[in-house]
């Protein structure tokens, strides 16, 4: 289909929704499998991993040559707006989840197994002696005494290194918008950086809570939101790492202008809902 000005562009059928599926598959099974230390879910995951790169690499090609050649036009750019949108509210209430089951164990549930509400009549029959206080791993002491992640620490300098990111990231779109190249490469390189070296400090930090604190997957039901909030955010920074070294290749081969960069907006507008939902982590989990 050739370039249209007044017209909405639709893409050929394409296999990438399918490999999409497939490598979502694989990553998920390999995890479950891996944390439940069956040999195959390495393997599995590995494979996931590398599909979802070629997805990444191949999908994301398919846009920004599409891009280059003119088929997007002011009605595509503002669906690719809206879409974006929608992706982050989705992941905002993705998070949203797992922060209303941390207030749910924290401020409810507890409080029922240490004897306050009308439920707290089950106390004595369930968990006598039992006293509901944050951090625990529940009732039963499941995977043993643990020591609490302290906000100090490794968490207080990553707070930094997301909200310095988030100032890099803004320098790098006002260099775009204001067509001084320098700047633009620069605050890239350094959001990169920043969003690495946050990932290196927290495996460094997973490391020090399983071998010096038994805070573990095990560790009951502090041990698994904690891992659960933390990791998922994890994640979220190493695809945002990601997509802003995509951004900065393209940004190397001239793709952007000053009023046509889209992309860049989208990955900046991803990269500030980490900065916030870090935050949120921040205080939650580990401050209060």
């Amino acid at each position: 289909m050739s370039p249209a000005q007044d017209g909405y562009y639709i893409p050929e059928p394409s296999h990438w929704p399918l490999v999409a599926t497939t490598a979502v598959f694989g990553m998920l099974a390999g995890t479950a499998l891996a944390i439940n230390q069956i040999p195959a879910g390495f393997y599995f995951l590995a494979a996931g991993l590398l599909l979802f790169a070629v997805l990444l690499f191949g999908w994301f090609g398919d846009v920004a040559r599409e891009s280059l050649a003119g088929f997007y036009n002011a009605r595509v750019d503002r669906s690719f707006r809206q879409g974006m949108f929608w992706f982050i509210a989705s992941e905002v209430f993705f998070f949203l989840a797992f922060f209303g089951s941390l207030y749910y164990l924290r401020n409810i549930s507890l409080d029922w197994l240490g004897g306050a509400g009308y439920l707290g009549v089950t106390r004595e029959l369930l968990y006598p002696g039992f006293e509901g206080q944050w951090p625990t791993a529940g009732p039963e002491q499941v995977g043993g005494p643990f020591t609490p992640m302290a906000a100090m620490g490794i968490p207080a300098i990553n707070t930094l290194i997301l909200l310095t990111s988030g100032a890099t990231v803004t320098w790098a779109h006002w260099g775009l918008k204001l067509d001084r190249r320098p700047h633009l490469l620069a605050g890239l390189v350094a959001t990169i950086a920043l969003g690495l070296l946050f990932v290196v400090l927290q495996a460094w930090e997973y490391r020090e809570a399983y071998q010096h604190l038994n805070l573990t997957l095990r560790a009951g039901v502090y041990g698994s939101t904690f891992y659960i909030l933390t990791g998922f955010h994890g994640f979220h920074v190493t695809m945002g790492a990601i997509m802003l070294l995509a951004i900065l290749a393209r940004s190397l081969r001239g793709h952007f202008t000053p009023k046509n960069h889209f992309a860049f907006e989208a990955v900046a507008w991803y990269w500030h809902f980490v900065d916030v939902v870090w935050l949120g982590l921040f205080v939650f989990v580990y401050w209060l």
